[in-house]
């Protein structure tokens, strides 16, 4: 059986350099100079939320060419200030005129402040990388996750308008696990239970679970204001919306867009999506159904070689990928590969992934996607 502990990822083969560009071993784009009197414009919408600020350690690690940023949040956090790359920025309330000049956008302020003001920035030549669900199924607006289907915005650069998708962070881990596999043998179902940490529900969910915790240790009533339930020690059923289809509106972002990211409405998906209580980097179990026989041993070598994924898969020791591991860290994690037992073939596999919610689930990988505009 092949074991891997941490293998480090090959480049991506499609995407290009900006100008002035290398590439690392890591697959990240390396520029010479973060801030260029030619480079985009970028407005950040949400600063002061956890993937706002996220958008920004983002940037500045991977060093994006940037002429100048601007920073757009509500008028009750207008004035605020940030550093970010050796100069103070002090946020701007949020307006229709605030996209002026701006090449980027960067949205991540929830679905009703996208729904107003990511027209409004497209119709003013401003490109908008949205992280809210409001554009995700809409026809026309590319969902992407650059490893799995960069073409989908193909021919669209910054500065010419158009709204970009990033899709549900439980469908971008699973499809950067999911993805090589399916591309070799064909995925016909998958079934996936998700374990979602607080991240996903923002930073005062973070916050709450920290203070619950604390409550619960003392003895104490837990502080209720997130969650219809208690938090801390506790799990639940994913808090968003049930559907008639008794499957929650979590569950149906997953299934509905990864059949438009793949392209494909012929695999079969079901999940059920589950919070509970850790801080960031969410963890999910998954069983393939292939078209075609897949070993384990080849599926860890596809997993291995694929941008943005780590192997962690040593089954004498007991050691795969784990939320801790996860948390805070690019790649997303995959481990437990093995041969679905219940079937007489070879066309199922289980696998066990990990990836940060707030990282590649939300703000890299919309950075990424900002990547491929320049």
């Amino acid at each position: 059986m092949m074991n891997a502990v941490h293998m480090r990822p090959r480049a991506p083969a499609k995407l290009s350099l900006p100008a002035g560009a290398t590439r690392q071993m890591s697959g990240r784009f390396v520029v010479k100079a973060a801030k260029v009197a030619d480079g985009p414009k970028v407005a950040i919408v949400g600063v002061t939320g956890a993937v706002g600020q996220e958008f920004l350690r983002v940037l500045k690690a991977r060093d994006f060419p940037y002429s100048d940023m601007k920073m757009l949040a509500s008028a009750r956090s207008a004035g605020r200030t940030y550093e970010f790359d050796g100069n103070t920025y002090t946020v701007e309330e949020l307006t229709e005129s605030s996209f002026d000049g701006v090449d980027i956008a960067l949205f991540s302020a929830g679905g009703s402040i996208s729904k107003k003001f990511a027209p409004i920035a497209s119709d003013a030549g401003c490109t908008v990388v949205d992280n809210s669900s409001a554009f995700r199924m809409t026809e026309g607006v590319p969902l992407v996750i650059p490893e799995v289907n960069p073409d989908a915005m193909s021919g669209m650069s910054y500065g010419q308008g158009g709204i970009i998708a990033n899709p549900n962070c439980s469908t971008i881990i699973a499809l950067m696990a999911v993805t090589p596999l399916h591309r070799e043998a064909g995925v016909k179902r998958m079934v996936v239970s998700t374990y979602q940490a607080a991240s996903g529900a923002g930073q005062a969910a973070m916050e709450e679970l920290e203070l619950q915790t604390r409550e619960a240790l003392e003895g104490k009533p837990v502080t209720q204001n997130i969650f219809p339930f208690q938090y801390a020690f506790n799990l639940f059923s994913h808090n968003s919306p049930v559907t008639d289809t008794l499957y929650n509106e979590e569950e149906m972002k997953m299934v509905k867009e990864t059949a438009k990211i793949w392209n494909n409405n012929d695999v079969k998906i079901t999940a059920t999506c589950i919070r509970v209580p850790i801080m960031r980097a969410h963890a999910e179990s998954i069983n393939l159904e292939f078209d075609k026989d897949l070993s384990a041993e080849r599926a860890l070598e596809l997993l291995a070689a694929f941008p943005g994924v780590s192997v962690i898969n040593n089954p004498e020791e007991n050691i795969f990928p784990t939320p801790l591991v996860a948390s805070n860290q690019d790649d997303v994690y995959v481990g437990r590969v093995r041969r679905d037992i219940s079937r007489d073939d070879s066309k199922g596999l289980d696998l066990f992934v990990c990836g940060d919610q707030i990282k590649k689930g939300a703000a890299l990988n919309a950075v990424q996607v900002a990547e491929l505009l320049l």
